[in-house]
């Protein structure tokens, strides 16, 4: 997959020292000759030419075409809430619009679809930028709008810089445009296209340069949000208490002890469970052996908790004897002395929310894109204890399905994307069935789905 690092000087819009008013006659020229007769008439960037041509062969009118409003405010709103990037927000902001909106540029973040999803940056930008429909809620993919970063950085999934007349589209040849891909740090799914607009000097190797960094630092930011998010205790929760003491039953009592303190269990996508408890002083995280995760990620699970004999039929289709289970559950407690568990029956007495909960909690909730951006794999893939199995193959079944029947081309390229999606050819298939044709991975999914259908005849 081409990242950004990967892009090399031969890519730049202009080099320093270019004589930018040579260079824009010359690009008119080509414009103009392109258009009247589908020859450029002065020598172009090959990465130009081919997306012109890319644009014409689907139909796009360079005289005519406007990006389309495919979003109103409420979706708009919706989708904002739920797409990964939100999260990112503050430091896109920080890092880039703040300066962008001081030196008179705009900065744009699109979905994976080439909908923008933000614009911000120079007021009075903002409003020249409206009368081209560079604004939240218009598709600026390559076929909808014609040759542009945003787009062409969709297209091909890499860094792209487009300086003035380099636009296909006449009416937005004023404007010059650096752009990246986002991709999930875990999964490396295309999340969205990072721009930065304005005048020439946004097509500067340095303009590339800063949108580049920012998207490094947003990827960065994206796992370590997932890492140290904090989790309300709403999966398996401790007792009730009431004045000083958790309620374990009729009757029976004990006084709340001080090391019980939330803990998290992150497992999907992991070989090995990752335990982060958060005490009143410090937090700790632990990886845990594999034996110790599948116990925990079933206690989480099991909610009132686990017989002797019903955990080792879970963890193992061999028979396993109490003895063994016992000893399991007291080098676990030794691990995790902050996380409380209980005999007879087994069950975690710490409240331990898990990141599998968290993607059911999306997906009751219709929030789908999230959903798949906080599945970066199958529960404890390298599991073959059949409680684990179990659980791995029920959560990713509950989320195929809902995207399977969602329609929503952005939810199903994000998962379509991953290593765990990448041959599922149900997937594909929704996904191209979902996508408009002009989107601009049509011709790549339509490719991948031809590609699947052969491999798995």
């Amino acid at each position: 997959m081409p990242t950004a690092g990967q892009r090399g000087p031969a890519d730049l819009a202009y080099r320093a020292g270019s004589d930018l008013d040579l260079l824009t006659r010359d690009l008119h020229r080509a414009h103009d000759a392109f258009v009247a007769t589908g020859t450029p008439g002065a020598p172009l960037r090959p990465l130009v030419l081919e997306s012109w041509r890319r644009c014409v062969s689907s139909g796009l009118d360079p005289e005519q075409t406007e990006a389309p409003w495919e979003l109103d405010d409420a979706e708009l709103a919706r989708i904002r809430a739920e797409h990964p990037l939100f999260a990112a927000m503050p430091v896109v902001r920080r890092l880039l619009v703040d300066s962008a909106a001081e030196a008179g540029m705009l900065v744009a973040v699109s979905d994976a679809a080439g909908r923008l999803l933000w614009v911000e940056g120079s007021h009075r930008l903002r409003s020249l930028a409206e009368g081209i429909a560079f604004a939240p809620g218009a598709n600026w993919s390559e076929t909808a709008a014609g040759t542009n970063a945003p787009g062409t950085a969709l297209a091909l999934d890499a860094p792209v810089q487009i300086f003035g007349a380099e636009h296909l589209a006449r009416p937005v040849t004023p404007w010059s445009c650096s752009a990246a891909p986002v991709h999930d740090p875990d999964t490396g799914a295309l999340l969205g296209v990072l721009d930065l607009t304005g005048g020439p000097d946004v097509a500067a190797p340095q303009g590339l340069a800063l949108v580049r960094a920012t998207v490094a630092a947003v990827e960065s930011e994206l796992r370590l949000d997932r890492l140290t998010r904090p989790h309300p205790p709403t999966g398996s929760r401790p007792p009730a208490t009431r004045s000083g003491h958790a309620v374990r039953g009729p009757g029976r009592r004990r006084p709340t002890q001080p090391d019980d303190v939330p803990a998290t269990l992150t497992v999907l996508g992991r070989r090995r469970g990752l335990v982060r408890t958060a005490g009143t002083d410090d937090a700790t995280t632990v990886e845990l052996g594999l034996r110790h995760s599948e116990i925990l990620v079933l206690l989480a699970a099991a909610g009132a908790g686990l017989s002797g004999d019903e955990l080792a039929v879970r963890l193992s289709e061999e028979e396993m004897s109490a003895v063994t289970v016992r000893a399991e559950m007291s080098r676990l407690r030794s691990v995790l002395p902050g996380v409380r568990t209980a005999s007879r029956p087994y069950r975690l007495e710490s409240s331990v929310r898990t990141d599998l909960e968290e993607v059911r909690d999306e997906l009751r909730a219709g929030r789908l894109r999230s959903a798949v951006a906080h599945y970066p794999g199958p529960v404890l893939p390298w599991s073959l204890a059949p409680g684990v199995v179990d659980l791995r193959d029920r959560l990713h079944h509950e989320l195929r399905r809902a995207l399977l029947t969602s329609g929503d081309p952005d939810a199903l390229l994000g998962f379509a994307d991953t290593e765990h999606g990448r041959d599922d050819l149900e997937v594909w298939r929704a996904a191209l069935a979902a996508l408009p044709a002009g989107s601009p991975r049509y011709a790549q999914v339509a490719s991948h789905v031809d590609d699947l259908a052969v491999a798995l005849a």
